[in-house]
This record gives structure tokens, sequence and C-alpha cells, in this order.
């Protein structure tokens, strides 16, 4: 059943999304509430608004929550241990950029991205979703090459090339931003990708 007090023409689906892809570009802080409104359209007021979603902050928890469920999938794999560790962190690297810039949405990660959507302590609870999201991509990358020491792949004291792969998918977001083309993206991760080469003729044991 239809709530009261929305307009007919109110799709709150769709709302979301033109809300995320709000957020997604502008981030929390420079988002206003007259922002959200215009951008969701129909004559949406502002009693609608808090009937539809409770505040600016729960919106944009939603929001995050949507984003998290489908765009930042694109580094799942690296959780996959069916996949070779290095093929994981360049599947991540690759499906991460090939995301980040494609047409119909804001380049960049807005989890990357979302280190900058709370600049004010009082909203730093803000982006903690996102904080935590950037937790877990870089556990995931430093899984992977835990995978590799432990598989022989890599030596011992390679710990530090999940630093190197986590800072390159921090900064393709950046790059992504400023229309950067994919394609040099794309081959400056093959060229990434030979960190790991090179570590693993280093390990005596390969």
């Amino acid at each position: 059943m239809a709530q009261m007090g929305r307009p007919r023409s109110f799709d709150r689906d769709q709302a979301i999304e033109q809300a995320l892809h709000l957020f997604w570009e502008h981030g929390y802080d420079a988002t206003s509430l007259s922002h959200l409104k215009a951008s969701l359209g129909g004559g949406i007021s502002a009693p609608s608004f808090y009937a539809a979603f409770g505040s600016k902050d729960a919106l944009f928890q939603e929001c995050v929550q949507r984003y998290l469920g489908t765009f930042a999938q694109v580094t799942e794999c690296l959780w996959d241990e069916q996949l070779p560790p290095r093929q994981a962190i360049e599947s991540a690297l690759r499906q991460s950029a090939r995301m980040q810039c494609e047409e119909g949405h804001p380049k960049g990660c807005m989890v990357a991205l979302g280190v900058m959507s709370a600049p004010s302590p009082e909203n730093a609870h803000v982006s903690a979703a996102l904080t935590a999201s950037r937790a877990r991509t870089r556990a995931g990358i430093v899984a992977c090459v835990e995978r590799g020491i432990a598989a022989g792949a890599l030596p011992a004291n390679a710990d530090a090339l999940a630093v190197v792969f986590d800072s390159f998918l921090q900064g393709i977001s950046i790059l992504a931003r400023d229309s950067v083309r994919h394609d040099l993206i794309d081959a400056a991760i093959s060229h990434i990708m030979l960190a790991w080469d090179q570590s693993a003729t280093e390990n005596p044991g390969h």
C-alpha cells in the first residue's frame, strides 16, 4: 500500500539512486537538503522527505549500503580463495578501474572518496561504513599477499606489497575523478602487477 503524504510521482527506489549519485559526486557535507530535494524531483516537500527517509544522515546510510551492495562488489574477488592470490588482486584492480571510469554514474569510488565525506568532527560517524569498507578491502589485499607468501610464491618479507596495491587502488579514484582515461589506468595496472612478479623472483624458494 502506498504511504500517505508523498506525491504520486515519487519513486522511492529511483530517489535512492539519484541521492546516491549526488552523495557520490559531492560527499556528505556538501550535499544539502535543498540539493537532495531538487535532485529527487516530484515536488517532494520537506515533510515528505523526512517521512520517506527519516533524515539526511539516514538517507546517506541507505545510499552507502546500496553502493556497497552493488558498485563496491568489484573488489569482493579478493576474498575468493579459488582464485590464485595474484589473479585476485589484479582482477580487483581492473574491475574497480572499469567501474570507476564507466559512464552512467559519478567517476571514482565512493568508498575511497568517502574519507572526505564527513570532515567535521560532529559528522565523523557518517562515513563509518565507508571506512569499514576500505578496511575490508585492505584486509582482502593483505590476505592475498599472505596467501602468496604461504604458498611460497612470495618471500616472507613481501608484506609491504599489500600497501603498494592498496595505495594504487585508492589512487584510481582521483585519476578517474580527474578524467584520466580508463585504458591508461588499465595499462598502469599491468605495470603495478610487476611489483608482485619482481618480489616473486626475489624469493629463494620460488
